[in-house]
């Protein structure tokens, strides 16, 4: 039997449908929305197989210093003849000179490795429905006019500038935060994804503020599906199993031509806005 051609080609709006199919074929919980927010942030590539998508891979730069390599997908039909790799290769030269970053699955922790990858650390999906929590008083809603605010807080968490990601949070979603005075010294996010809703990014200075901010947003959402990435050395899991949202999934934060930053940072990341873009 004839092998189908392949071809990659930019990843454009009209892809996204096809898109959706493979992520709905691997168990993915993306909804046509949520393809289309980090498309809108990103460059990529699809494998076509005539007019079918048949692999997909994005790049999201942050700033001119780092990315996030994601939404790898590979239809089952095709798997084995190095289409994964390809897409992965092709959107790598769009990210440049710039530090790569992606989660991976131990299925695709070989071929990462195999492109410069290192493992940096483990990333815990929870997800439930969400019982009754406290609300603690120490936190509050904020409007669209402390982004400026909230983007400097992750520049220093993250190290990059994540600024188009900032703008589309706050278009599809809400943030809430923790003030010392005037000043928002930790904050969270959270809005729609897949068939509820997800919370992060969470920036604080210590675990004790991410609980709270945690507790804050989840006391909002009794009885709803909501989903919190986190890494595993935040030591947020047993918080989260009480509050409705056991332990998932597993995936690896890799990196490829890490920058040199400081470990001095006042606040760090305990949630995730997502694995595909930290």
């Amino acid at each position: 039997m004839q092998t189908e051609s392949i071809v990659l080609a930019p990843f454009e709006a009209h892809h996204v449908g096809g898109a959706l199919a493979l992520s709905r074929a691997v168990g993915w919980a993306h909804r046509s929305e949520d393809w289309e927010m980090i498309r809108s942030l990103s460059e990529g590539r699809v494998a076509l197989a005539g007019d079918r998508v048949v692999g997909t891979a994005l790049m999201t730069p942050f700033g001119d210093t780092c990315s996030a390599i994601n939404m790898i997908i590979v239809d089952e039909s095709q798997r084995g003849r190095g289409v994964g790799r390809k897409l992965t290769t092709a959107v790598l030269e769009l990210a440049g000179g710039r530090e790569c970053r992606l989660t991976a699955t131990n299925d695709g922790l070989p071929l990462y490795e195999k492109l410069g990858f290192a493992a940096t650390h483990q990333i815990l999906r929870h997800q439930g429905i969400a019982g009754q929590v406290d609300a603690p008083e120490n936190v509050e809603w904020i409007d669209p006019g402390a982004l400026p605010a909230i983007k400097a807080l992750d520049r220093m968490a993250f190290g990059a500038d994540r600024d188009a990601v900032y703008n589309a949070l706050a278009r599809e979603g809400s943030f809430a935060a923790i003030r010392r005075g005037d000043r928002i010294v930790a904050f969270a996010a959270t809005r729609l994804f897949g068939k509820g809703e997800v919370v992060g990014p969470v920036v604080a200075e210590n675990s004790e503020q991410a609980r709270d901010l945690l507790a804050f947003i989840l006391s909002g959402k009794e009885g709803r599906i909501v989903r919190v990435d986190i890494p595993e050395q935040t030591g947020l899991s047993s918080p989260l199993e009480d509050w409705g949202l056991p332990r998932g999934g597993t995936v690896v934060a890799m990196v490829r031509g890490a920058a040199a930053r400081s470990d001095t940072a006042a606040v760090q990341t305990f949630c995730l806005a997502s694995q595909a873009i930290g």
